[in-house]
């Protein structure tokens, strides 16, 4: 089986194209490749979940990374802060 190969990786800057966070801009922190999706981090309206305590931890409510299907993210140029359009070039005359 061959590894899939995705248009952004750790690190790059993307905007979230649809869903609850359309238009916001994060970080991709993973990328999961068996589930197609990204984890974003730098959205402000995180996912929310109440964890139990324990020992070492207190318990309460904890902002989660947020994870998004891979399509819905596009990378975004560093110099033009704009979106990036991959298009595929042929050899085609």
């Amino acid at each position: 089986m061959t590894k899939p190969k995705f248009h952004v990786k750790k690190g790059d800057t993307v905007r979230v194209l649809t869903g609850d966070y359309k238009g916001k801009e994060g970080t991709v922190v993973t990328v999961l490749p068996a589930k197609m999706r990204v984890v974003l981090s730098g959205i402000e309206s995180g996912k929310k979940r109440a964890v139990k305590p324990s020992q070492n931890k207190p318990g309460g409510m904890v902002d989660r990374a947020v994870s998004t299907h891979i399509s819905n993210v596009r990378k975004i140029e560093k110099k033009t802060e704009s979106p990036k359009k991959e298009t595929k070039k042929s050899d085609k005359k």
